[in-house]
């Protein structure tokens, strides 16, 4: 039996790098940041470098504080409700930022991301498919 699915976004991934990239903006009133976030579909949320949330404007800390716990130790990181642009998908989440000055790893995860898309993967081909989650 065969499947289909329908997506109206397709991004070419270059298969060279460690991992998916795709470019996110991050928009609070006024303020948004550029940037590209790995897909992460193993990570329980979106978390993001902290020089993104005060490029935002944010006062990280005043967040809802989460610690992350990894498989290597864990980290603090603080929520906060932006809006989230990826591929011309937009929509507010919460997504968190991490209170240490020099954590340089952005993920797009399950919970603020995944959860309100679509995604197919030809990974062999370096193309990402987005579709509005239905």
């Amino acid at each position: 039996m065969a499947y289909q699915l329908d997506f109206v976004r397709i991004f070419r991934d270059d298969l060279r790098r460690d991992g998916i990239f795709l470019p996110v903006t991050l928009q609070c009133g006024t303020q948004s940041s550029q940037f590209e976030a790995q897909v992460d579909t193993g990570a329980s949320c979106c978390i993001f470098g902290r020089g993104l949330g005060e490029g935002l404007g944010l006062d990280v800390e005043s967040g809802f504080r989460q610690e992350i716990n990894t498989v290597t130790g864990s980290f603090t990181t603080y929520g906060h409700t932006v809006t989230v642009s990826v591929l011309r998908f937009d929509f507010e989440a919460v997504v968190y930022f991490a209170a240490a000055e020099g954590f340089t790893r952005n993920v797009l995860g399950r919970s603020g991301w995944l959860d309100r898309v679509k995604l197919g993967l030809v990974y062999a081909n370096g193309e990402v498919y987005l579709g509005a989650d239905d």
